[in-house]
């Protein structure tokens, strides 16, 4: 006897996924097609080519990683919400959800997911954000509704909450060792527009010059993948 669930599609829930690893792409595929009433749309590695399959196909769902090839997942989040607001999105990522759940929210998520969480909190992310809920861990959601209903910002070490999301987008890429050309190549922006943002990052961190800044971006981001991969 088969055991097969049969689906039926006008009652399925159309997932799509936004991550540049193939193996983990690969993996939530399956998941995804083995719950009956979801189904994995399509995939794509980047934003480029999620833009366009977007165009002919809309799902109901995307999962969108942070850590991407051609541009950040929050600025993707950003524009597509602008264009797709009804488009329930999710950021799935190994980055350290207390630093960046609440921009995540701010760019248009419905909420944030860590890789490292078992499928059945995976299954129940998809379940809550599919029946037009939000999906946080609860420490982080009771962080977040604290700062929110207490009127106080949200506090990130060395003062990184006063970052706007490029600003903070462009501190990553320099603790990535990224120099300003690469920068403004990846982000489409001029190098002196980098560097009036690299300014403006060393001014709101209150650090004496642009190499302090760099030990700092680099000492965070290597400090954020010891703690997460």
């Amino acid at each position: 006897m088969s055991t097969t669930t049969t689906k039926t599609p006008a009652l399925s829930k159309r997932v799509a996924l936004l991550d540049d690893h193939t193996m983990m792409r690969g993996g939530m595929k399956v998941f995804i097609d083995s719950l009956p009433d979801f189904e994995c749309s399509w995939e794509a590695g980047d934003c480029k080519t999620a833009m366009e399959k977007m165009e002919a196909d809309l799902p109901d769902i995307m999962l969108v990683d942070i850590t991407l090839p051609d541009r950040n997942g929050l600025e993707f989040i950003k524009d597509v919400h602008s264009i797709h607001p009804e488009l329930a999105m999710l950021v799935i990522s190994m980055h350290d959800e207390a630093y960046y759940a609440h921009r995540a929210l701010k760019a248009g998520a419905k909420g944030y997911m860590m890789k490292n969480m078992g499928y059945e909190m995976y299954e129940a992310a998809l379940r809550r954000v599919a029946s037009g809920g939000s999906w946080l861990s609860e420490a982080v959601s009771e962080q977040i509704f604290q700062a929110y209903t207490s009127g106080a910002r949200l506090r990130m070490e060395g003062g990184l909450d006063a970052l706007t999301d490029r600003e903070f987008e462009i501190f990553q890429m320099m603790g990535d060792g990224r120099g300003t050309h690469e920068i403004a190549s990846a982000l489409r922006i001029s190098p002196k527009t980098v560097d009036v943002h690299r300014m403006n990052i060393r001014q709101k961190l209150r650090l004496e010059d642009g190499a302090a800044v760099m030990r700092f971006a680099i000492r965070w981001v290597e400090s954020r993948k010891l703690g997460t991969s």
